[in-house]
């Protein structure tokens, strides 16, 4: 199983919730996290898969956390590409670096129908926060919360939302051996996973 263009999982909760269309269906993927030399360049942390690709859209949206996704600004990137782990990007209307710093902790997103469709065992993150976690027994484990990134799989975060005791959290691993189906239309995920674990 794979997830192509993924987002923060904490920011996916404000910027969007699945099959929201009210809120925009902002997919978030990334975070400005510093001004770059003195002319307004952005260095953008990615959160989605293939920032090379992403970085070659000609219209980004920017926004706080928080905020609704359709006062978000559109941008048009002049210029964008991979540097050192991050995305440097020049944004029409920031010049200058006093320009550029004001956009720190800014996030880069774009409206779901602007990004390209997934192969059948592919998907975004924001499709998955939400969804309803029920194992082979039928048994509700709670909800998805959030997406961990590992160097080896992703991870679910399952459990009950508002609840903040990290203890009552289960992290599944998002591999085929444990999810055995994602039907987001039915909000719902199929897990090989037992209640006590």
């Amino acid at each position: 199983m794979s997830l192509p263009p993924r987002e923060s999982a904490e920011v996916a909760l404000t910027a969007a919730a699945p099959g929201d269309s009210a809120s925009g269906d902002m997919v978030v993927l990334g975070k400005v996290v510093d001004a770059y030399g003195i002319r307004g360049a952005l260095r953008v942390h990615p959160f989605a898969d293939d920032p090379a690709a992403w970085a070659k859209l000609p219209v980004w949206r920017i926004g706080r956390e928080g905020e609704a996704p359709e006062n978000w600004r559109e941008v048009r990137v002049l210029r964008a590409r991979l540097h050192s782990g991050v995305v440097v990007a020049d944004l029409e209307g920031v010049v200058g670096r006093s320009a550029a710093e004001a956009l720190h902790g800014a996030l880069v997103g774009v409206p779901r129908a602007g990004l390209p469709p997934t192969a059948d065992d592919e998907f975004y993150w924001a499709d998955l926060i939400g969804l309803e976690v029920v194992n082979t027994r039928d048994e509700v484990l709670g909800r998805v919360l959030g997406l961990i990134e590992t160097g080896a799989n992703d991870v679910l975060r399952v459990g009950q939302p508002g609840v903040t005791n990290l203890a009552a959290e289960k992290l599944l691993p998002f591999v085929a051996a444990v999810v055995l189906e994602v039907d987001v239309p039915a909000g719902r995920v199929r897990v090989d996973w037992e209640a006590d674990w």
